[in-house]
């Protein structure tokens, strides 16, 4: 397979996530889009169709094609991230539905951290409420730039041209301060198909894109790690070749990797050349970054999973002591002193709470002295490891420069960090 496909597939593939409020109609959102777009076969209409007569709905819920589990239906929420594929004939999608209740936070952190752009669905008679603006910061923490906002239910108030732009100034001042590239605002009704796959009648003062032309124009990519950074390669595994050779496999970020590229086998610090990069396919002279391959290296150094292949030139920070952006989802507050298990890229090691600074204000987006982070929240805190970590800065990397927390007892997710500061916080 060429190098030009292998390129082909991070960019022409779009991963979004929606993210918003509960009730706010993300699910009917989504469910519209895949109907209108003929994603859906018959037998899975009839199913959702089936769902909403259990349901007494009276007419066929759409928000039932992403909530796909048997007690999300009977609630009438999402409880877990959906994961959907889409395709036009201009683009691929994955797309993530995530849940809008706060207690699912983690879930919609899981969604946001691989895509390139958020979703954002609010109620035109609401407008954005405080899960809709923590959404939108966790979004942007995770290095998401690009919003595509849906003014939703827009029937609901006879199609209000004021009332959207209302909403969509409020939306501009919080993607401004949350330092957010790109935004584009559709009002829509998710129930009754306007704006979303084709312009509706009822709006005729709107001149802007449908919410499938928006995800049809947006950038693509930004999940790899391509943020500035130089090739860099978590070790994921070691593969054992005839005659003793050895290669290892991982996922490519920062910049692409090229045979006769020289590296550093980090954190043993040793230099080396790549002989050769494949696939399953076969070698490559080029891996664009977000493909996996197998990698052979000039010399047989002792490198083992949780290691990092990256290039000589600005090469990232090995380092046992981290200052990160944590957002904390465990139900008992974080506290200094917390030992707890940390895993970063394929490397995993424990690691101590040594201090915490301050956690975020949600309404104002700024930092207030805090010792201690409880559910939910974002915090600064300072952590130390048992082994030393390959990093680089989040904002420059979104692969290497993330991790996450992890209860040593019974192995649940705690927490999501990013090393050191994202832009959208207040620095110094």
């Amino acid at each position: 397979m060429s190098t030009t496909t292998h390129r082909e597939e991070t960019t022409d593939l779009l991963r979004f996530a929606t993210v918003g409020s509960v009730d706010d109609g993300k699910s009917t959102l989504i469910g519209r889009l895949l109907v209108d777009t003929k994603q859906l076969f018959d037998d899975q209409l009839d199913a959702v169709a089936e769902a909403s007569v259990r349901r007494g709905t009276g007419e066929v819920d759409l928000s039932f094609v992403t909530d796909g589990l048997r007690a999300e239906r009977e609630q009438g929420i999402t409880i877990d991230v959906a994961y959907r594929y889409a395709a036009t004939p201009s683009r691929k999608f994955v797309i993530a539905d995530c849940p809008g209740h706060v207690q699912y936070t983690r879930n919609m952190a899981t969604g946001a951290s691989t895509a390139d752009l958020a979703l954002v669905v609010i109620d035109a008679q609401s407008g954005m409420k405080e899960q809709t603006r923590r959404h939108c910061c966790i979004a942007a923490l995770l290095g998401v730039s690009e919003f595509i906002v849906c003014v939703n239910k827009m029937d609901l108030i006879d199609w209000d041209a004021k009332r959207f732009d209302a909403v969509e100034a409020d939306v501009r001042d919080l993607a401004a301060a949350l330092g957010v590239q790109r935004v584009t605002v559709v009002p829509v009704s998710a129930l009754l198909g306007d704006n979303v796959v084709e312009h509706g009648s009822a709006s005729p003062w709107y001149r802007g894109p449908t919410v499938l032309g928006a995800l049809e124009l947006a950038k693509a990519g930004d999940w790899t790690g391509d943020d500035g950074t130089t090739t860099r390669l978590p070790v994921q595994w070691v593969i054992r070749q005839v005659g003793e050779r050895r290669s290892y496999a991982g996922m490519v970020a920062g910049a692409p990797l090229v045979a006769g590229q020289r590296v550093l086998v980090l954190p043993l610090g040793k230099e080396t050349t790549v002989t050769e990069v494949s696939t399953y396919d076969g070698p490559l002279d080029v891996a664009a970054p977000g493909i996996s391959v197998s990698v052979d290296l000039e010399h047989d150094f002792d490198v083992t999973r949780g290691d990092m292949i990256a290039d000589v030139v600005n090469p990232p920070t090995v380092t046992s002591a981290i200052e990160a952006t944590v957002c904390w989802f465990g139900a008992q507050p974080l506290k200094v002193g917390d030992r707890i298990r940390l895993k970063h890229t394929t490397h995993s090691t424990p690691a101590r709470v040594t201090a915490i600074e301050s956690v975020l204000k949600i309404d104002t987006l700024s930092l207030a002295p805090k010792e201690e982070l409880e559910e939910n929240e974002i915090g600064v805190v300072h952590l130390a490891t048992a082994t030393p970590l390959v990093v680089d800065d989040y904002s420059k990397n979104r692969i290497t420069g993330s991790f996450v927390l992890i209860d040593e007892k019974d192995h649940t997710t705690l927490a999501a960090g990013l090393v050191g500061l994202p832009q959208i916080l207040p620095q110094g």
